[in-house]
């Protein structure tokens, strides 16, 4: 199925705008850690905080947040995330203090979970139902292109011109993406959640599928997150690669990202259960095979790529599915799940962690990451065949598709 681009609509370009800005917010700073720690005379354990507090701050946002704001027209939701994005990020490049800092961090990462949650509502009613999961994929876009050109560049403008020169740079997209959200997104999108509000949204949780959806997206993307966070020490350490040389390896693996994440979106509008037991069965075998071949640079980069590609392939019909099953009030479910991919995310290195610590070695991440992956392929298995026994009748993914996401 291929994609016209030019059919699509703006609005898209004004959200995978704005998740090219939160992508780069919550990325960027790993590579400026040493600046930002001497800079406010802390160790770097401590402006590690920042990396740690943004990420518990958006899984409490992503949730909290959204249920919040249930009852507001999403449009105007999604510029006022925006306009709290930018001040964040304005708090972060003036701060004159670590807890100033954290802060800005924390008021940047409560937008993060609620605009892509709403965000993935919003795109998916902006196209036409055969196309939803791609549109999706292309809001994300945004966040894979963070990852690729985003970080490398930020990480360079911080280091030459100082670390608040990139925060700035940030706050400056931010205002974009405001104005493109304001100016795209139509008037349509601006529609409130279907009437009975907040409760209304929580009634999809008592639909068994949209908790398994939660736990396949915790067991599935924290798999591929928690082999990913050790890749330094296994490329430098087991692979035999210069540090130097970890950057560039990081940007092949983005690159995979980008791949998986407009491929996976494609495939979910053709078949979305098929695409998410091919694409987590795979990554499983990727994740396997990096493992065993670790030792080998040439394999190792492919493996990079590939662990990218089929890593974020799970992102566009992971967020796709739980919206199909809280179809009449998918808001909240939306944001939840983008909070379960930041607990996965979470699983994934403390697990990661455990096995290194254990003596088991620099591997034994990816190992652990495979074997998370796989447990989620198996809750997927199981959830298909409920729903299967479930159905009154046979019927196939296509008259099972709801009337509207939006």
């Amino acid at each position: 199925m291929s994609v016209r681009f030019q059919s699509l609509p703006g609005g898209l370009l004004a959200l995978a705008i704005g998740a090219f800005g939160i992508g780069l917010t919550e990325f960027v700073i790993m590579g400026l850690l040493p600046e930002v720690a001497a800079d406010f005379a802390v160790s770097e354990p401590v402006a590690g905080w920042l990396i740690s507090g943004y990420a518990l701050s958006v899984a409490v946002g992503g949730v909290a947040l959204t249920a919040a704001v249930t009852r507001l027209p999403r449009k105007q939701v999604l510029l006022g995330l925006m306009v709290l994005f930018i001040v964040g990020n304005l708090l972060s490049a003036v701060a004159g203090d670590y807890p100033t800092m954290m802060v800005g961090r924390i008021v940047a990462a409560l937008c993060h979970g609620a605009f892509f949650g709403i965000g993935a509502v919003v795109a998916a009613g902006l196209v036409a139902p055969a196309r939803r999961a791609g549109a999706i994929a292309l809001m994300f876009a945004g966040l894979t292109i963070a990852n690729v050109l985003g970080v490398p560049f930020g990480t360079l403008l911080g280091q030459h011109l100082g670390w608040r020169s990139t925060f700035w740079a940030i706050t400056g997209i931010g205002v974009v993406a405001l104005i493109g959200l304001a100016a795209l997104v139509p008037a349509r999108a601006s529609a409130a959640a279907p009437a009975g509000g907040l409760r209304g949204e929580l009634r999809a949780f008592t639909h068994p599928q949209v908790w398994l959806s939660l736990v396949i997206t915790v067991l599935g993307f924290g798999g591929m997150f928690g082999a990913f966070t050790y890749i330094a020490f296994t490329l430098t350490e087991v692979s035999g690669f210069a540090s130097g040389a970890v950057p560039w390896l990081l940007v092949l693996f983005g690159v995979g990202l980008f791949a998986g994440n407009l491929l996976g979106g494609r495939a979910a509008d053709v078949s979305l259960s098929r695409t998410l037991v091919v694409v987590l069965a795979a990554l499983t075998v990727v994740l396997a095979g990096f493992a065993l071949t670790a030792g080998s640079r040439p394999l190792t980069i492919a493996a990079l790529v590939l662990m990218g590609g089929f890593g974020f392939a799970t992102v566009p019909p992971l967020q796709m599915r739980i919206m199909r099953y809280a179809n009449e009030a998918p808001t909240l479910a939306s944001g939840a799940n983008i909070a379960a991919f930041n607990v996965g995310n979470a699983l994934g290195a403390w697990v990661g962690g455990l096995t290194i610590a254990a003596g088991l070695g620099y591997t034994s991440p990816i190992w652990a990451g495979a074997g998370l992956t796989l447990a989620g392929l198996g809750v997927l298995l199981v959830a298909l065949r409920l729903d299967r026994r479930r159905s009154s009748r046979p019927a196939t993914e296509a008259s099972r598709e709801p009337a509207t996401v939006a």
